[in-house]
């Protein structure tokens, strides 16, 4: 978890792309060892890595795009792309958002690289707060805002991909949470869904909004996650929800954060 937490802070503060995707890296690595945790049971080990190997698709588009930018730029350094990113051709700020996209797909999980995430719920409990709602999914809405006079020196239809593939993502992933009965599948699938709104915003040019929700959304969804692992706990690791029933008199805290969260 500390080197998760490690890497997940170089993805952030670094000044250049290379040091986003060491750090991207990073993240992907913790999170296959924290998703195997369990790695006794077939089902975790194989879900690790899936979500491995998930990851590595949209890292093929980070690195791809990160060697365009510094062919068209000559530099990987934000500072100097973000103020030549207006004087880009069209054709090349295209390559370099759509490319960048497809990395933010695999992170973020949105269709078609979304499978990875409800599976990633075979970790821990409290591994699925921090890492599969809170952070490491939102670094693909970080890099795109991040990038995102990039975005918006490309093509119209650029964005428009943004904003379709988050849109459908959204509704889809929503739709599929219904027919769940694992309550973390249940949130997962809502995480998944609530990237999709992310990913919306940003292909309409919200950046604001994606950075305001994406905070919100750390904070709701971790908490839903915790409040999921005490009733996981209390009901001896059961998940499947249609064996609970009137937990809130039994678990009345538990209840009331849960409320909160939702």
């Amino acid at each position: 978890l500390n080197l998760f937490v490690f890497s997940m802070l170089m993805l952030v503060l670094g000044d250049n792309l290379l040091l986003t995707f060491l750090g991207w890296e990073g993240v992907g690595a913790c999170s296959y060892f924290l998703i195997s945790f369990w790695f006794t049971e077939d089902a975790n080990a194989s879900a690790g890595k899936k979500a491995f190997v998930t990851n590595r698709v949209g890292d093929w588009g980070f690195m791809v795009a990160t060697f365009l930018t510094f062919t068209a730029v000559g530099s990987i350094r934000y500072a100097d792309i973000l103020s030549r990113a207006p004087g880009l051709a069209a054709v090349t700020a295209t390559g370099i958002a759509l490319l960048l996209f497809v990395g933010a797909c695999g992170k973020s999980a949105q269709l078609p690289l979304y499978v990875w995430l409800p599976d990633a719920m075979a970790g821990p409990t409290p591994v699925s707060a921090l890492i599969h709602a809170a952070t490491m999914v939102t670094a693909g809405v970080y890099l795109l805002v991040r990038m995102s006079p990039v975005l918006e020196a490309s093509y119209s239809w650029a964005p428009q991909i943004v904003a379709w593939v988050g849109g459908l993502t959204a509704l889809f992933a929503a739709t599929v949470a219904v027919a769940q009965n694992d309550i973390k599948k249940v949130l997962a699938y809502s995480t998944v869904s609530q990237l999709g709104y992310l990913f919306l915003s940003i292909g309409l040019g919200g950046y604001v909004p994606a950075i305001f929700h994406t905070v919100t959304h750390a904070f709701f969804k971790a908490l839903l996650f915790l409040a999921a692992g005490s009733v996981i706990h209390g009901m001896h690791h059961e998940q499947d929800m249609r064996r609970f029933g009137g937990l809130w008199k039994l678990l009345p805290i538990t209840a009331f954060t849960f409320i909160i969260g939702w």
